[in-house]
């Protein structure tokens, strides 16, 4: 019985999506104008239900290339309306057009002179008569069986906000390599799509010494950078071998002093590496094949370019792009 409801509830949302599809024409493609000759931000604005929906299209144009900031209706009359640019375009959400709130904030906006297009159930109300474009998301019925609760209205509502975003993206030759850094933080399927290069710590981060240098200075290293291993580099820069915390505790457990051991005596000589035009996923599948947590990078000449720590590739902390 719960399923044949759930499915009653999706054919109810399905069918509002497609009367919006079948109905959907020029004014599509005006809005669209609006907003690409908008030389700065969509305002999105809304109350209720609709605003909880034009807070997540709002987060979506951001997302895909069209910056833009949620407004709320009550918020603007008590001074955020200073927020809102002559420049700007204003996304209203309303499915009645009738929100007292969000009308009395669109009057003082069309003084302004700030365009606005309307998401909007009724486009003969008084939000469709303040907006310069509407995008009718008329459904034949909520799915709530009291007919009161926002469903497949606001699903209407938030698949156009959505094609607007996307065709909005196109518009603009918005790339992968575009979105990518707008989400830096993003899911780890992402972060693993990445070249190694973008994503490895270089610099003054990395423990790194010389062949030359001294256990005890290597030991300072070692604990200052506190990523479990140091990096040991020959003479014109090339990768020659790693010394970790294991590294150490087994040289001091045969018996002989700290004093008496030097660098070469402890480190592994030719350690494991990647290069740094290959994937962040293959990094992630060679430190896991041989269980390590950081990983030497190198270009063709074995010349040391840094290195890939788990942390880097499975979120913990800052996950950076190159920008």
């Amino acid at each position: 019985m719960n399923v044949s409801e759930a499915k009653q509830v999706l054919a109810i949302e399905a069918e509002g999506l497609r009367a919006v599809h079948d109905r959907l024409g020029l004014e599509f493609d005006e809005a669209i104008k609006l907003i690409m000759a908008c030389p700065s931000r969509v305002v999105v604005t809304g109350i209720g239900k609709s605003g909880l929906v034009g807070q997540k299209i709002a987060a979506t144009l951001n997302s895909t290339g069209s910056p833009a900031f949620f407004l709320h209706p009550v918020e603007a009359m008590h001074g955020d309306l200073g927020l809102v640019s002559p420049t700007d375009v204003v996304l209203a959400l309303s499915y009645s057009g009738e929100t007292a709130e969000l009308n009395q904030l669109l009057h003082s906006l069309q003084q302004r002179h700030v365009p606005i297009v309307a998401i909007c159930g009724c486009p003969d109300s008084t939000l469709g008569q303040l907006a310069k474009v509407v995008l009718n998301s008329a459904v034949p019925r909520e799915a709530c069986p009291l007919g009161l609760a926002p469903t497949a209205s606001t699903t209407a509502m938030l698949a156009l906000g959505d094609a607007l975003a996307v065709v909005l993206l196109d518009r603009k030759h918005f790339k992968i390599e575009d979105f990518r850094r707008n989400h830096p933080g993003g899911s780890l399927g992402a972060r693993l799509k990445v070249a190694i290069r973008e994503v490895m710590l270089t610099g003054a981060a990395v423990p790194q010494v010389q062949l030359t240098t001294s256990l005890a200075a290597t030991l300072t290293e070692l604990n200052e950078k506190n990523l479990g291993a140091v990096f040991v580099l020959g003479e014109q820069g090339e990768l020659v071998g790693i010394v970790t915390d294991g590294d150490i505790r087994r040289g001091l457990s045969s018996g002989r002093s700290f004093e008496s051991l030097d660098l070469h005596q402890v480190m592994t000589a030719n350690p494991l590496s990647i290069a740094s035009d290959l994937l962040a996923a293959d990094a992630l599948s060679l430190m896991q094949q041989h269980e390590i947590t950081v990983l030497a990078v190198i270009d063709q000449d074995r010349h040391f370019q840094g290195i890939v720590h788990l942390h880097n590739l499975l979120g913990k902390g800052e996950f950076r792009f190159l920008i």
